[in-house]
């Protein structure tokens, strides 16, 4: 029986400790995400708009896809692994799904092994919002986009240089544009 609670103890602790977790969405958030087949066009979205977006849950849920609506506006976490985003290796700029909002660079993403798409700096100061998560019994920052709010990922103080931070972001939050798609789109409206 000893040996058995210090195992138990040990595999909490363990949990406890992990940076990146994944956590299934309660049945309540469950029922909140019905997808409805016909969503109604995002009126928000926009890579040029910086304006702030400040919709109900009700609204957002017309318009999100049912996987996106879950993460981002429900605190949700994708399972580990299934973002084509975590190994990409494509040059480009990395959007909020949400809203549009430019979030990184792809030239400051790196492979940290946590299963989520990690970068180590955000694009501006402003294109992040930090707040304290205390979910799970864990000491963790929750990272929002800085326009419209929504649930990205968490940061952790374990990366690489410059920066040393971690920015461990669910893949479908994420928009992706290539440099060049964004050059030729730049060209033909100038």
């Amino acid at each position: 029986m000893h040996l058995s609670i210090r195992n138990t103890a040990f595999i909490l602790l363990a949990l406890a400790l992990q940076n990146c977790t994944y956590s299934q969405t309660s049945n309540d958030q469950k029922k909140n995400t019905m997808d409805n087949t016909k969503k109604e066009p995002n009126p928000v979205y926009s890579h040029d708009d910086s304006s702030k977006v400040t919709l109900s849950n009700d609204q957002w849920q017309k318009i999100l896809p049912k996987d996106v609506y879950a993460v981002a506006r429900l605190k949700g976490t994708e399972r580990p692994g299934s973002s084509s985003f975590e190994h990409s290796k494509e040059i480009g700029t990395y959007y909020c799904a949400v809203c549009g909002n430019p979030l990184f660079r792809s030239d400051t993403k790196f492979e940290s092994g946590c299963g989520w798409p990690s970068f180590y700096e955000p694009i501006s100061k402003g294109s992040i919002v930090y707040t304290p998560d205390h979910s799970y019994g864990m000491e963790r920052t929750e990272v929002e986009c800085g326009r419209c709010k929504s649930h990205l990922g968490h940061v952790f103080n374990d990366g690489p240089p410059p920066t040393g931070l971690r920015y461990c972001i669910n893949g479908v939050v994420l928009d992706f544009e290539k440099a060049q798609d964004a050059a030729k789109k730049y060209d033909s409206t100038h």
